[in-house]
């Protein structure tokens, strides 16, 4: 079984047989199916972050788990089936771009996928390790309807989190940046500035070393994450950043009981009636 972060060198290494590999570039992090086409990973398949529906959209919540039937379609749509390894390929440019290989991740592993890893560093760190590139793109293979078959301890929903606001008894991370936490900044997606109430901050970008362009080393991650033991609901405005501080508790760390909100703010404050805290924490 291969590690959550794999190298590049460890995916060279590979003989390709039982993997597949997916780039996930898109506009959003400076890439698109251009970028893709140009040069990738051999052997990788393209699939758009943003534009196929990697999050689902409900009113003013724009990061929700898709449902089963369009993730089924969208993995059959890849070439994922059920015994391969899917290996999640960034751009590797930003800690924002890593995020997005951390919710593919996460979307994978939640709908009961066995299997999947990410390329620490990205496109970027497989080109400056000297490895060959390939141009073109890469049909993916005809592959059944995947079973998409739902798993509940990666994911927190509304109601959950409701009740992990009125007990007290879990750690609420908010993952944004400071000016959002307090409450001075809203994203477009909120109706309300402000955060869960009792939340404690740490913001996902601290992970990620933007010098290397990688999630830092372990050590240095266990001591930024050093929380109580309790169990901990992820969160941010879309449930994207906080996918990042989840794969870190949850997958390189290996901390029991860590759960992505993927609703997040944007779905938490639709509702006037549920409660936000403002202010420095």
């Amino acid at each position: 079984m291969a590690e959550p972060l794999v190298s590049p060198q460890w995916l060279a290494a590979q003989s390709g047989a039982g993997l597949c590999i997916l780039d996930i570039r898109s506009a959003v992090d400076g890439g698109c199916a251009a970028a893709y086409e140009q040069a990738h990973v051999p052997g990788a398949v393209h699939t758009d972050y943003v534009k196929d529906g990697w999050r689902a959209a409900k009113g003013m919540a724009t990061g929700l788990l898709p449902d089963a039937a369009h993730l089924s379609a969208l993995f059959a749509h890849c070439g994922i089936t059920p015994a391969c390894h899917v290996v999640i390929v960034g751009a590797g440019t930003s800690a924002g771009d890593f995020s997005a290989a951390a919710r593919v991740y996460w979307t994978l592993k939640i709908a009961g996928h066995p299997q999947q890893s990410v390329l620490d560093g990205g496109t970027a760190a497989w080109q400056q390790a000297g490895l060959p590139v390939e141009s073109g793109r890469r049909v993916p293979p005809a592959v059944a309807p995947y079973p998409v078959q739902f798993v509940a301890g990666p994911r927190a929903d509304l109601a959950e989190v409701a009740h992990a606001v009125a007990e007290g008894d879990e750690i609420l991370l908010d993952t944004r940046s400071t000016s959002y936490f307090e409450g001075r900044e809203k994203s477009p997606q909120a109706k309300r500035a402000g955060r869960l109430p009792d939340a404690v901050h740490l913001d996902h970008a601290l992970a990620f070393d933007p010098a290397t362009r990688r999630l830092k080393p372990v050590a240095e991650l266990e001591r930024l994450f050093a929380l109580p033991a309790q169990p901990v609901v992820s969160y941010c405005n879309t449930g994207h950043q906080a996918a990042t501080s989840w794969f870190v508790l949850s997958e390189v760390l290996r901390r029991p009981q860590v759960r992505l909100y993927d609703g997040s703010m944007s779905e938490w404050t639709e509702d006037e009636a549920r409660p936000v805290e403002v202010g420095p924490g």
